[in-house]
């Protein structure tokens, strides 16, 4: 069987490891308990942690162990990677909440049963029953603080002012790799780029306590061609729930991705065999749609289903293409509404202003007719119970007047 190493990087996934030679070994003749950190900041995963969690899902069918750590005790603290403020506390009512939200989406990526099945753990478990003088005996003295401190995740923070608080954070994530390879037999952390330094710091702590070998390894990120983080909408982030970015909408974003990305989210984000994305990829003209209407299709099945995948194929075919169903929303409005407040109770744009902005743009129609003035209202162009609302070239909704 192919090792699990080469479909990763076969795919574009890996973007650092540790004693690789001898990780690409451990995974070629065991099944290796692994594990990836979840902070439950949101009652909601988001496009994100996509790859982190496909990642998991092609070391589970390799035969690996998953184990979803979500983060319930790290979140009363907070993660100061990637940050340059401190993040807000969070009450433990909250994190419950969101962690529950957490455990019904990634059942629809692992396993939670039958051989090698994944498990979901919260180090609120162990973190919050420590004895601090006794964290410090047995880990604070394996830690030097030269060494935290040329973390990028600290040095970020250093030039407005790293808490304590945030500073335990390593500490405290190296522990939870430790507690995992004593509880679980959990050999290799795996997660985000922005994470190196507390995963190297959990594989030496099991190093020097234990005498035994510990391995971590990131995945890349998903980018636009400009190097910024893909997952952005107008709306804000692209949630994997459906009542924070509708099946339609999470399907138009990949239906809508740039050109030149389409291979690479083939890869990273469906299971698509790699010979038939590239056939799919071979054209980089009109062509080229085909295989966008493919990768939107596949992600949208993975995240909320076939029937949604489909429905919202359907929308997308009825909008853009002739034929097919166009996305319709219901909506207690009167003649009288003004086409700004339409704009923002479709949820096309997400505040007055920016519907203002857009009508002032030439970018909205009734049916065929431009919407020119900020003030009109639906009267001015239809009487009717039923219309279509276009806000641009991709977003062509029809209202039904209840």
């Amino acid at each position: 069987m192919k090792n699990v190493l080469d479909t990763l990087y076969e795919r574009g996934f890996i973007k650092q490891t540790v004693y690789e030679d001898d990780l690409r070994k451990l995974l070629g003749s065991e099944s290796v308990p692994f594990y990836v950190g979840f902070d439950p900041t949101a009652d909601s995963l988001h496009i994100g942690h996509y790859i982190p969690i496909m990642a998991m899902a092609h070391l589970q069918r390799a035969g690996h162990k998953p184990i979803a750590l979500i983060g319930g005790g790290t979140a009363m603290i907070g993660d100061p990677s990637g940050r340059t403020d401190m993040r807000s506390m969070m009450s433990e009512e909250t994190i419950a909440h969101n962690c529950e939200a957490f455990k019904n989406q990634l059942k629809r990526f692992i396993r939670f049963e039958g051989e090698n099945a994944a498990l979901m753990l919260n180090n609120a478990d162990w973190l919050t029953k420590l004895n601090y003088v006794g964290f410090l005996r047995e880990v604070g003295t394996y830690f030097s603080v030269n060494k935290m401190l040329t973390a990028e995740c600290y040095k970020a923070r250093m030039e407005k002012g790293l808490s304590f608080l945030e500073f335990n954070y390593m500490l405290m994530q190296g522990y939870d790799f430790y507690m995992l390879y004593k509880q679980h037999g959990v050999k290799l952390q795996v997660g985000g780029n922005d994470q190196w330094s507390n995963m190297l710091a959990g594989a030496d702590l099991i190093r020097r306590k234990e005498s035994a070998d510990a391995y971590a390894m990131t995945f890349t990120l998903l980018e636009n061609s400009e190097g910024k983080k893909m997952g952005k909408t107008a709306k804000g982030a692209l949630w994997l729930d459906a009542n924070k970015t509708t099946p339609y909408e999470f399907y138009q974003y990949f239906r809508n991705v740039e050109d030149v990305k389409v291979e690479e989210c083939l890869k990273l984000l469906t299971f698509v065999e790699l010979d038939e994305i590239a056939e799919l990829c071979k054209y980089k003209d009109e062509r080229i749609n085909e295989a966008k209407k493919r990768l939107a299709y596949e992600v949208t099945a993975l995240v909320h289903g076939e029937e949604e995948a489909k429905k919202a194929a359907a929308q997308a075919q009825g909008a853009f293409g002739g034929g097919g169903e166009m996305p319709t929303v219901e909506l207690e409005i009167t003649g009288a509404t003004t086409i700004v407040d339409l704009l923002v109770l479709a949820k096309t744009t997400s505040s007055k202003s920016e519907a203002r902005r857009v009508i002032e743009g030439g970018g909205v129609k009734i049916n065929d007719d431009k919407v020119s003035l900020v003030s009109a209202t639906v009267a001015d162009f239809t009487d009717k119970n039923e219309f279509v609302l276009h806000k641009g070239k991709k977003s062509h909704i029809k209202i039904i007047i209840k």
